[in-house]
């Protein structure tokens, strides 16, 4: 059975005012050894990450133990921790210290400094890259519901977007981001991260910033398509899907099975209605790439990674997860619910906070 990691960007923000506050360096100086914790491009963030668990019940503890520990380092420096893809509130981001990140504000300018988003990466163990380039082009139709499910970002500088995921949008900004076309073969995958570096347009391989990339330091296929989700147990569920896929995807090709050739602007757009639309209305279908209401395509996605998910013992946590969904809904979902109970983002965060570490 595969191995699967989860990283998750946390936003550190006011325990009173729900404001983003710059303080990871206070958190990351205060953090054990032990506890894996990152900083992140802004100081209002912090980056977790579990070690690869084959269980999900592992990971799912696993999880919750380094958003906890967050959540601790955080307000030993007067703040909290919220798992939330974009502020609600306005802010004006801190860029982290390093010599990296100040050439990224310096070369990509309004894109970097008003980059303030936390996503969801999950790793999963593939057993070279030429398994792990068949799977990044069997799984490029598959990666927008993902989105949708974990959609988590509605609002943006004190407005709601509009979307569902507004992270996904803001995230596009950056020259790499966003789906890719079929690679065929790792030789061609890592000629083209080559070519793309040496047009001068990316500072190096860390920002080859595609929805599923090979790893630079782990053998895996990280998936990078989803915004953080408000409950762990949605983060769960998308690494339980993420690693079916994964197997879906290698088994199809150890089957002779060839990739569908899915242009990439139809990919643009799935991605695009996934974030506006989140699970509340329809969605490019996998397969048809026809308008299918969401249930429709999560129904499909579930169907089409089925087989892997019950190998790995996942489909009944899966199924559970994706029926309790639909009846909550998404992060995004609950943001403009308690929006529009209160009327207030500093309450959308507050709740934000307490659910994080529920």
């Amino acid at each position: 059975m595969r191995s699967v990691g989860v990283e998750e960007e946390l936003l550190l923000v006011d325990a009173d005012t729900g404001e983003p506050r710059a303080v990871s360096g206070a958190v990351l100086a205060s953090a054990r050894e032990e506890e894996e914790l990152e900083k992140e491009l802004q100081r209002e963030q912090v980056e977790t990450g579990t070690r690869p668990r084959r269980e999900m019940t592992d990971l799912a503890v696993e999880i919750r133990r380094w958003r906890g520990a967050a959540s601790q380092r955080a307000r030993a420096a007067g703040a909290e921790v919220a798992a939330l893809a974009t502020s609600p509130l306005a802010v004006h981001p801190s860029l982290s210290p390093g010599d990296r990140y100040r050439r990224m504000a310096q070369e990509y300018g309004l894109t970097a400094q008003e980059q303030l988003t936390c996503g969801c990466h999950v790793h999963v163990g593939v057993d070279s890259d030429e398994e792990g380039v068949a799977v990044l082009d069997r799984i490029r139709p598959w990666l927008a519901p993902l989105l949708a499910m974990s959609a988590n970002s509605p609002f943006w500088q004190g407005e709601d977007s509009g979307y569902h995921s507004y992270r996904n949008r803001v995230w596009g900004r950056w020259p790499s981001a966003g789906p890719v076309e079929v690679f065929g073969s790792a030789g061609a995958y890592h000629e083209q991260v080559r070519s793309m570096i040496g047009t001068g347009a990316l500072l190096d391989e860390g920002m080859v910033y595609f929805d599923a990339r090979l790893s630079r330091s782990y053998p895996t296929v990280e998936i990078r398509v989803a915004d953080v989700c408000l409950d762990a147990r949605d983060t769960v569920v998308i690494a339980a899907l993420a690693r079916a896929l994964v197997e879906t995807a290698a088994r199809a090709w150890r089957a002779g099975e060839p990739p569908a050739r899915v242009g990439v602007g139809l990919l643009r757009l799935a991605a695009w209605r996934a974030s506006r639309s989140g699970l509340s209305g329809d969605l490019v279908h996998p397969v048809t790439f026809e308008p299918a209401p969401a249930e429709a395509v999560v129904r499909a996605l579930l169907d089409h990674a089925g087989p892997a998910l019950s190998d790995a013992g996942d489909l009944d946590l899966v199924k559970e997860g994706v029926e309790e969904l639909f009846r909550r809904g998404n992060g995004a979902d609950v943001q403009r619910a308690v929006h529009e109970e209160t009327g207030d983002l500093s309450a959308v965060v507050a709740e934000a906070v307490r659910r994080t570490v529920a």
